[in-house]
């Protein structure tokens, strides 16, 4: 376990559209919607809280693939080994500059069970962004060997995206 101190964590998401449009007789309406939701999570391992997080903005090339290990391969930016017992919130973003899509999934083997099943995918145009969040105490079970990996795929070029990873070592 790295020398953590503490860990907080805050996730905003805003919407903010409007939606307007001509009516009969001189007239105009509007529909607007202001979406905010905020998570603020403590340090720690219970509802709400997280206890270490991981980052990097990655690139891989045409048609290449790679499974992101949450238990035990990756280096933690405290310089530990980074092992995973809990996924809490997973962020990935395809660059905007990509040329081709960017595909994240749930391996069917080993996969972290973040997708109802294994072999589930989501792709991320250029630009696009995923985010998933998961703030019960529990989060999802990172089983080393059997259910640590998060595969991401390039298209036919190379590809650029961000992944932030928020878990729970216990």
């Amino acid at each position: 376990r790295d020398n953590l101190v503490s860990l907080t964590t805050q996730i905003n998401l805003g919407i903010i559209t409007n939606l307007a449009g001509a009516v009969a007789d001189f007239g105009t309406t509007a529909f607007p919607v202001n979406y905010q939701k905020g998570f603020t999570w403590a340090s720690g391992v219970g509802l709400n809280q997280a206890d270490m997080m991981w980052s990097d903005q990655r690139t891989l090339g045409p048609g290449a693939n790679e499974d992101i290990d949450l238990a035990g391969v990756l280096t933690s930016h405290l310089g530990g080994t980074l092992t995973l017992a809990r996924l809490k919130a997973l962020l990935v973003f395809a660059a905007p500059t990509n040329t081709v899509n960017v595909t994240v999934s749930r391996p069917a083997t080993n996969g972290v069970p973040f997708l109802a099943a294994a072999g589930d995918a989501f792709v991320l145009k250029p630009g696009g962004l995923f985010l998933f969040t998961d703030p019960s105490a529990a989060g999802v079970v990172v089983t080393p060997g059997t259910g640590d990996l998060i595969n991401v795929l390039a298209g036919a070029a190379s590809s650029v995206y961000d992944i932030i990873v928020i878990g729970g070592l216990t």
